[in-house]
């Protein structure tokens, strides 16, 4: 009977999410906005209207929690003026060849934003 339980459970158990991490270097002088974006569902990061701030010539970590093998693109933008972007843009929308990577956990991407 437990084992019938325990294989069951087994079998049922949902996906689990990938922790990894995103680093981000800003090389740039201005302050800059960036956002994480699923090409595989409505997932933002960091979401609920909010974006990852970085200083100029600063570099930050953030970590997300996302689904393995999740193909995850990001857009970043100088904070105060979404016209001057990079990556996929602020509203998604921009193509971008090299602004993509998979979700693997334990894994870190890394995010150069030059001048």
């Amino acid at each position: 009977m437990i084992r019938a339980l325990l294989a069951f459970l087994l079998l049922t158990s949902p996906a689990f999410a990938a922790g990894m991490s995103v680093f981000v270097r800003n090389q740039r002088s201005d302050g800059v906005a960036v956002e994480l974006f699923s090409r595989d569902s409505q997932k933002v990061w960091p979401g609920d209207d909010k974006v990852f701030l970085i200083r100029p010539k600063a570099r930050k970590s953030v970590p997300i929690s996302c689904e393995p093998g999740e193909h995850i693109c990001w857009g970043a933008w100088v904070n105060g003026d979404d016209s001057v972007t990079a990556g996929v843009g602020p509203d998604n929308d921009q193509p971008c060849d090299t602004c993509c990577f998979i979700c693997t956990e334990h894994s870190t991407e890394t995010v150069d934003l030059a001048e």
